[in-house]
């Protein structure tokens, strides 16, 4: 473990700030929420493959209005997310979050506020109830990231 996770530094990531600094960037660059729409179900097109494997209900989050299987691992210091739905917009919403948290520090994502979501309107373009589902995904994030810091304090206590 290095100091920085061992002190729980509480500033967020420069790292997870860049990613969504791009992505708020892009949203930027679309004039209206029809255009941001298309741009979240293109994403959600060009998605990698996701093993069918993996679509067991061990990986299914709840919460989420369209079936949406998540799995996580730690690759070193880093928790690395992959994650599919059966719903297009849903997978590029997938996308969105792991260009933000995969491969990223526990300690970083827990540090670094999911910001993007308000300053893009995310949550306001949103059904209530994939609203609801983004949350649940970010929520799902967060909680890998507290179960690996607990993993990380008592391997090094």
């Amino acid at each position: 473990m290095n100091e920085r996770e061992s002190n729980l530094d509480l500033e967020p990531s420069p790292e997870i700030l860049e990613a969504q600094r791009e992505i708020i960037d892009t949203f930027a660059i679309f004039d209206d929420w029809t255009d941001r729409y298309q741009y979240i179900i293109d994403l959600g097109r060009e998605a990698p493959a996701f093993p069918e494997e993996w679509k067991t209900e061990g990986n299914r989050l709840h919460g989420c209005q369209s079936q949406v299987w998540m799995v996580t691992a730690r690759r070193g210091e880093r928790l690395h997310y992959e994650a599919t739905s059966d719903s297009t917009i849903v997978s590029g919403l997938i996308a969105i979050l792991l260009k933000i948290y995969s491969d990223r520090r526990p300690a970083d994502i827990l540090t670094t506020p999911p910001d993007f979501v308000k300053d893009i309107q995310l949550a306001e373009h949103l059904s209530p109830t994939r609203s609801n589902g983004l949350h649940a995904m970010i929520q799902h994030v967060r909680q890998f990231a507290v179960e690996a810091m607990v993993e990380l304090e008592r391997s090094s206590g």
